[in-house]
């Protein structure tokens, strides 16, 4: 076992006593996330006192098929950036940076990440994203993500409701000893054991070797700049009680100019007093217990009656073992007065009525209901009206798609703020110049360079949020209001191409480009 053998610094046991302040407040959290998780998964038994350790535990997973049903809704919504400018002197550089964006996301594999994403929020209440730059991105020009972080990871001041003004944010994971020697020498051999911790990223079910590992922490600090005015964010690398880097010595400016943390916090449902939220596993927990308990209760029923008891008195000259035996035909004895049967009387019929109709509340409450699940119990024939329904009866998911999409707003602008600062220019070059476009490269990479001398992002640059794919309803009826004005005349062939929605349009419009300038035809 390491021991160490130099002293923390006094800013370290600052810096490990909050984070001891953040972890013992977020033990109660801890344990919720775990409860969700597990009852997501259907093994909320895990709680059953001894003595009934032996009785039926049936699982109906009303929860997890409601929130999955939400997680394919939300599919539909995987959310694009578009970049606007409302001078006409930034529109060239507004379309190359909605480029960058969109590359640096199928880089990331956003539409992944989105996945992830939808699951914490649904299930665990609350959703993190981190904004980051990669300097040895895109060839060595560098590029920004947005990627998901693991809620068992990361803690937040527990003494605010907005994350952006609390003390600090801690964001962990474990690493082996190995890779601290490898890559911090002089520390690795410092570094304390922290095995109090080792509860911080299990879920419960893989044992590892935390003895083999020491705590990576991440502290990200947002301290004010009385003389500049300013708020600036810096990151201090810890483990095993030891600093392993500290930007406020190695970049006194700030890890990024915009002066914010640099997580996005989507909740589900908002608790007061606090930056986390609720999911669906907190609203509903209760009624999935008890719908689950009744079912216990008719299983046993049904278990009992399957096995009736007999009572066998000494005076009806029957032998009990011999009764037992149904091989036979002939049972000797005195009086069958000294046997009795007794049966399992059954449940009352309204009990499994009540059960179905608890699950039915889950499904109704929550949004997932038999609309949003494309069943059609009512006579509903018409695909267009089924489409339709289902649009309507998805309100908890459009909900929720908001919710994410103003996160995903916030970190797009996060997203360009840390190009502005570190590779706009380059980017804006090194793509318009492999489109052979030498005078708009020229134009744009000035008008990139200008910007990244702004202190801050000019009002003129805005974050649009639409929809990777359409719903097929809301894109039907989009197409056929465009065939419609391209008919009547409104606009032209070439507008009415733009303005449709299908698979292959860019190739369409590709190939119709080589066609001699052929002009599209649309209606």
């Amino acid at each position: 076992m390491k021991k160490n053998t130099s002293p923390s610094s006094p800013e370290a046991l600052r810096l490990y006593e909050l984070f001891r302040e953040f972890y013992d407040a977020y033990s109660g959290e801890r344990a919720r996330i775990q409860k969700c998780d597990s009852i997501y998964r259907g093994d909320h038994w895990f709680d059953v006192p001894v003595k009934d350790i032996n009785e039926p535990r049936p699982v109906t997973p009303v929860i997890q098929s409601t929130i999955e049903n939400i997680r394919a809704d939300l599919d539909d919504y995987v959310p694009d950036a578009v970049i606007t400018a409302d001078s006409a002197e930034y529109d060239a550089l507004a379309t190359e940076m909605t480029h960058i964006v969109r590359e640096n996301h199928l880089r990331c594999a956003y539409d992944e990440e989105f996945r992830l994403i939808t699951h914490d929020l649904l299930v665990g209440g609350y959703a993190v994203q981190e904004v980051g730059f990669d300097p040895d991105a895109q060839g060595g020009c560098g590029g920004a993500y947005i990627r998901r972080v693991d809620i068992r990871q990361i803690m937040f001041d527990p003494l605010v409701s907005d994350m952006q003004e609390g003390r600090a944010v801690f964001k962990f994971t474990r690493r082996t000893r190995d890779w601290f020697a490898a890559r911090y020498p002089d520390k690795a051999e410092l570094m304390e054991d922290d095995l109090t911790y080792a509860d911080a990223e299990s879920d419960g079910l893989m044992t590892p070797r935390y003895d083999k590992c020491v705590l990576l922490i991440e502290c990200w600090l947002r301290e004010y700049d009385a003389k500049a005015k300013k708020n600036r964010v810096h990151m201090v690398l810890m483990a095993g009680g030891q600093i392993l880097e500290d930007t406020r010595v190695s970049s006194p400016e700030g890890c990024y100019a915009h002066g914010r943390y640099p997580f996005v916090l989507t909740r589900l449902f908002p608790r007061e007093g606090s930056s986390l939220g609720f999911g669906f596993v907190d609203m509903f927990e209760t009624a999935q217990r008890y719908s689950d308990k009744l079912d216990q209760i008719v299983m046993k029923n049904a278990l009992l009656a399957s096995h009736n008891k007999l009572l066998v008195t000494g005076a009806s000259g029957f032998e009990p073992d011999d009764l037992r035996d149904w091989s036979k035909e002939v049972h000797k004895g005195d009086n069958l007065n000294g046997v009795t049967w007794f049966s399992t009387a059954p449940l009352p019929a309204y009990l499994i009525g009540y059960i179905n109709d608890m699950r039915d509340t889950i499904k109704e409450e929550s949004g997932s209901n038999e609309w949003s699940r494309g069943m059609t119990n009512y006579g509903v024939v018409s695909g267009t009206a089924i489409s339709a329904l289902q649009e309507k009866s998805s309100k908890r998911a459009r909900m929720a798609a908001k919710s994410l999409h103003t996160a995903f707003r916030e970190a797009v602008e996060q997203e360009l703020e840390l190009e502005r600062e570190f590779s706009l220019g380059l980017r804006c070059l090194g793509d318009l110049m492999r489109e052979g476009d030498i005078n708009k490269a020229q134009q744009v990479e000035s008008a990139a360079r200008e910007l990244m001398n702004m202190q801050r992002m000019p009002v003129a640059i805005r974050v649009t949020v639409r929809v990777q794919k359409e719903t097929g309803f809301s894109q039907l009826t989009h197409n056929d209001t465009v065939f419609r004005l391209v008919e009547t005349g409104m606009i032209t062939p070439q507008v009415g191409l733009e303005l449709l929605m299908f698979e292959g349009k860019e190739q369409a419009k590709t190939l119709m480009k080589q066609q001699n300038g052929a002009e599209p035809a649309v209606g």
